[in-house]
């Protein structure tokens, strides 16, 4: 492209070169005239900030302006560091610029003995070009002469200048050669550097630019993070709470001007040892001081009137009363010393179990006792008071319908853990999925039959698992998404729980040690899945489910030195796909970006921190320098459920308890339509403790008895479509006893499952750089459980 006749290739690419210098200068000043701006809008906002502090402190808005302070502070040191990022940004252009300058330097010293050949062909080329014109003059002359008859002298002098003006030609033409080949060897090699210098300087202006590019980038992310928590903490500023600052700030007391209540002195009689449940003395003490703030008692509590609370607790029920026939206290409101009145406790114990009828005091009775208390509302009242009195109702009925679980939370029990009995069994409410019900699958014809009289407790019925009816009703509200807990391992095996991080490994790609940075960098990804479920006898809409996963990327140790020898590495993106299932995204804030104006409900875009990636990589590696492979945790997800039909395997337990035997037996039913891409459950295996003292168990298939935790375990092989009946089938178990009967306890259930997820979420790699070398999914059992 820079050739032609007059040979000025040379000058216009060389003075292309000079004009590099000018393009960097360039890019320097634009640099720095938006750091400028940047600075200015710093300076702006943190003027800004001040003005907000010195706005009015008084009234119930004024904590909002320290929300704004707040913002505009971190806004303006957001600003303040693109500014700093800018000016060291600066240096290194002008650090290139004299590098750059040295090298034209050093270029123009190399070229020129190109420039001599250049000048010595344009300079041949003109002395040919007019050698040539007299050539063909004196050639034509002498052939005119010839032609038009003039005489022989003169054609002869005419013949002796051709002559001569032949040999000049024919000598230019030959220097010509020459220079023209020199020329051109010259001009190759000259051209071929002048194009390494373009090439080289524009590849670093455009580093440069990513830089630049990459400050504006990381700023406006931070900006988003500064923006989303201005948002979050307006969110969180609610009007209750502004209210309760305007309270807490100003407030000029909580005592009400009035006589000073009086002590009160109860006298506690009791049969025995009591425990009373903190809402019994709640409901006691809210009744006591709500009597008390109407000046004089009711007409209601005298004539001996008894205050009647059936509790089944600590063994007892307890009966509160007066000791004589007057009211709660003295009703005089003179400030005499005169004793209180005492109240009088009964413990009546409970009467002993006969196997078929157990005293227990209904919620209808509780209502009924505490509906017997006639309260007249009056505008003394202590809003404190009558909070308490709402409170006490709330745990007694709260406790009675729970008095089977100590813990309300359901999912957070360890089944694993000590033996558990019936007083342990949750009866949680929850939203009804279906109108249908899950009942035991057929006995399959090749199960193996006991003698007669075995385990022929536990009648048969046969009726196939029945998935739930579509439903209008809404599913369970969904928990807080949270790590999925260990459970303690059933036997000497690891745990299976999905709590833990599971080993990737990379299955090809270049090894850590020969991993170069022209390589397209190989990462592995991992998701693990925690399914929680507790089904209550054969009704599915009792079924409480929750599924939660984590997503963990694992980079080779020899990446590590790639990002730190790069100031800008390659920004690490991908595409979460089948999202529309993931009801919650809680991404690692340190490291993980997303835009949250996307619409897509089936897919999620994020961008990795590439600085703070490579500063946790390479605190990691400090760490454990030996290591192969580091993980990253990078986001956790819950998994919108419905009911049982998300559960991978349904289950249904049914107990017959008799003084001397106890019957077990536990339908089980593989779901594939749980999975996206049904996968094998594996290591299964089912827990379930018996009291009662078991001193001998039949079981079918086989299972395991522990006398010292009280507990059979089955152990089963791997359950699928290809299983037996299709995954169907039933644990049957019969045991007999010398302290029975037993209580039908809780069973725990564990299992896993590689190669598939509950949710079907997955990775894809946006951009280049990078590859997937593994992608690891897996889920299993958090907390598994049945009752029947």
């Amino acid at each position: 492209y820079f050739c032609g006749e007059k040979n000025n290739g040379f000058d216009v690419l060389y003075h292309n070169m000079k004009h590099g210098q000018i393009s960097t200068k360039e890019l320097s000043d634009f640099i720095r005239e938006r750091a400028i701006v940047e600075d200015t809008y710093a300076k702006s906002m943190t003027k800004l900030s001040r003005s907000a502090s010195n706005f009015s402190q008084l009234g119930t808005f004024a904590p909002v302006w320290d929300v704004f302070k707040t913002s505009t502070d971190k806004l303006a040191s957001c600003h303040l560091e693109l500014v700093r990022k800018l000016q060291e940004l600066i240096k290194e252009v002008q650090k290139y610029a004299d590098e750059q300058a040295k090298a034209h330097k050093k270029t123009k010293e190399e070229v020129a003995a190109t420039l001599e050949a250049v000048q010595n062909i344009q300079s041949i080329s003109q002395a040919l070009q007019k050698s040539k014109e007299n050539y063909n003059a004196k050639t034509v002359e002498q052939e005119r002469l010839r032609k038009e008859g003039a005489t022989q002298k003169d054609v002869d002098k005419a013949g002796v200048k051709a002559k001569k003006a032949t040999e000049v030609y024919r000598s230019y033409v030959e220097k010509y050669a020459t220079a023209k080949a020199e020329f051109e060897q010259k001009m190759a090699e000259t051209t071929q550097k002048f194009q390494d210098i373009e090439e080289s300087h524009i590849l670093h202006m455009k580093e440069i630019i990513q830089l630049y590019s990459q400050y504006i980038e990381e700023t406006h992310v931070q900006i988003g993070v500064v923006h989303q928590e201005f948002v979050n903490n307006m969110e969180n500023t609610t009007v209750e709470s502004l209210i309760q600052k305007l309270a807490e700030s100003k407030g000029t007391g909580k005592d009400r001007p009035g006589k000073t209540l009086r002590a009160l002195l109860f006298t506690v009689y009791a049969h025995k040892p009591l425990k009373i449940h903190l809402s019994w003395v709640i409901l006691c003490a809210a009744l006591i001081f709500r009597q008390y703030s109407r000046g004089k008692v009711s007409d209601c509590c005298t004539s001996g009137y008894v205050i009647k609370h059936f509790c089944l607790e600590a063994g007892s029920l307890i009966h509160l009363k007066h000791a004589k026939d007057n009211s709660f206290y003295s009703s005089s409101d003179s400030d005499d010393d005169d004793e209180p009145r005492k109240f009088h406790v009964e413990i009546k114990p409970v009467q002993p179990n006969n196997g078929n009828h157990q005293t227990r005091s209904s919620i209808d009775e509780l209502k009924a006792s505490i509906g017997n208390i006639t309260l007249s509302p009056s505008a003394l009242v202590c809003p404190f008071v009558a909070f308490l009195f709402t409170l006490s109702e709330t745990l007694i009925l709260l406790f009675h319908c729970s008095n089977r679980l100590a813990s309300n939370d359901l999912l957070s029990l360890d089944p694993f853990g000590p033996s558990m009995s019936s007083s342990t069994v949750p009866a949680r409410p929850s939203t009804p999925l279906a109108a249908g019900t899950i009942v035991p699958p057929p006995r399959p014809s090749s199960r193996p039959k006991l003698p007669a009289g075995k385990l022929a407790g536990i009648n048969e019925i046969v009726r196939p698992f029945s998935p739930p009816k579509t439903s209008n009703a809404s599913p369970p509200p969904a928990a807080p998404l949270a790590r999925a807990e260990s459970s303690s391992s059933l036997s000497s095996n690891a745990s299976l729980s999905a709590g833990n991080t599971p080993t990737v490994g990379i299955s090809r790609g270049p090894s850590p040690i020969t991993l170069a940075s022209q390589d397209s960098l190989p990462i592995a990804v991992a998701f693990t899945e925690s399914v929680n479920a507790y089904f209550k006898g054969a009704d599915p809409a009792k079924c409480i489910v929750k599924i939660t996963g984590d997503m963990t990327l694992s980079f080779p140790s020899g990446i590590i030195k790639i990002f730190t020898s790069n100031p800008s590495p390659a920004v690490l993106s991908f595409k979460l796909k089948n999202t529309n299932k993931l009801e919650q995204i809680l991404p690692n804030q340190q490291i993980l970006y997303s835009d949250p104006s996307q619409s897509d409900s089936s897919t999620k875009d994020f961008w990795l921190n590439m600085q703070n990636l490579t500063a946790y990589l390479r605190k990691a590696s400090e760490q454990n320098p030996a290591a192969s492979y580091y993980n990253v945790d990078i986001l956790k997800y819950q998994v919108a459920s419905n009911g049982i039909q998300s559960t991978p395997l349904n289950l249904a337990v049914y107990w017959k308890c008799s003084p001397g035997t106890t019957d077990l037996r536990v339908d089980y039913r593989y779901n594939p339509e749980s999975m996206l891409s049904p996968s094998p459950l594996c290591n299964v295996q089912v827990l379930v403790p018996v009291d009662g003292g078991v001193t001998n168990m039949q079981s079918l298939p086989p299972a395991v008895w522990n006398s010292e935790q009280n507990k059979s375990l089955w152990k089963l092989s791997d359950i699928s479509e290809k299983s037996e009946n299709e995954g169907s089938g039933s644990l049957r178990a019969k045991f007999d006893l010398s302290e029975g009967p037993s209580n039908p306890a809780t069973l725990a259930v564990q299992f896993l499952s590689e190669g598939s997820t509950l949710s079907g979420v997955d990775l894809e790699l946006v951009g280049t750089g990078y590859r997937l070398s593994l992608v690891k999914k897996r889920f299993a059992t958090g907390r598994y459980m049945a009752d029947c």
